[in-house]
């Protein structure tokens, strides 16, 4: 069987928790073939000859899930301004006066950020390793 599955799968935003749309176009096979009972002999699905049907939903929802992105942002500008407010806020990043957008500019802009140390941890760190 081949499947053919195009259209839109809707994630929330790993930044904002907004509903995105993420689009999903992908081609699949499935080989089927007869035998004594259900089974999956490597890329094959073993049907039982005296039933001849097969539920083809867990597999086309695997398909579709293959498709969609392990990160799932906005592009940038597009996050909840109010959400973004909040993560910046807590970040301890501080944004320049009308730079709205500085928090989603890019997609590991806000990891980056985040990763930076402060340089008082950083004094306590030098003085454990000189001990």
């Amino acid at each position: 069987m081949k499947f053919t599955l195009g259209g839109v799968a809707v994630v929330p935003c790993d930044r904002c928790l907004d509903d995105m749309e993420v689009p999903v176009e992908t081609e699949n096979t499935l080989s089927v073939k007869f035998g004594s009972g259900y089974s999956e002999e490597g890329d094959v699905l073993v049907v039982p000859e005296n039933e001849g049907e097969v539920n083809i939903a867990w597999f086309l929802y695997e398909f579709v899930a293959l498709e969609i992105p392990m990160k799932h942002v906005h592009p940038a500008g597009k996050c909840n301004k109010k959400m973004s407010s909040v993560l910046r806020k807590h970040s301890g990043r501080t944004a320049g006066e009308g730079d709205d957008d500085a928090f989603v500019a890019e997609d590991d802009e806000f990891y980056e950020a985040a990763s930076e140390t402060d340089p008082r941890w950083d004094e306590l760190k030098k003085m454990i390793d000189e001990n």
